[in-house]
């Protein structure tokens, strides 16, 4: 796929979508593609492997605590506080009966970016309006 195109698909993910075009590429460039068999563990509750995917193609089941918790589809993606924090992941990720593909960056190649303020700030704010909803949620209940 095109790096216009992921540039694109990326505008759609919340937590890049008040990035500029011009970064949104400076991502999708750094990505690499991945095909995954069906079945197939991409991420491990529990386990360190930090990484953002972006599914282009396929689904996949999030399971925690051995539960199943969504059904991601083409558009969806996971992982992308990884990118920040490296912690063990929240969720095992599993590719859909009839496989997976994904555009998925790594926190090696994305850190450079956390260098330009826009990415920083824009990021700052994704992450703290997260941490709000939470503690709503948790008030709440």
């Amino acid at each position: 796929m095109q790096e216009h195109e992921l540039a694109r698909r990326l505008a759609d993910v919340e937590f890049f979508s008040g990035l500029s075009e011009a970064v949104r590429r400076q991502i999708a460039s750094r990505g690499v593609q991945l095909t995954h068999r069906p079945g197939t563990t991409i991420t491990q509750e529990g386990v360190e492997g930090a990484g953002f995917h972006l599914i282009l193609d396929g689904t996949a089941v999030v399971e925690v605590g051995g539960e199943v918790r969504a059904t991601l589809v083409e558009g969806n993606s996971f992982g992308e506080i990884s990118l920040i924090d490296g912690r063990p992941r929240s969720a095992t990720v599993i590719a859909g009966e009839h496989g997976l593909t994904t555009m998925a960056i790594s926190p090696l190649a994305f850190e450079p970016l956390l260098d330009d303020p826009e990415v920083s700030r824009t990021l700052l704010k994704v992450v703290t309006a997260r941490l709000r909803a939470a503690e709503a949620r948790s008030s709440q209940g």
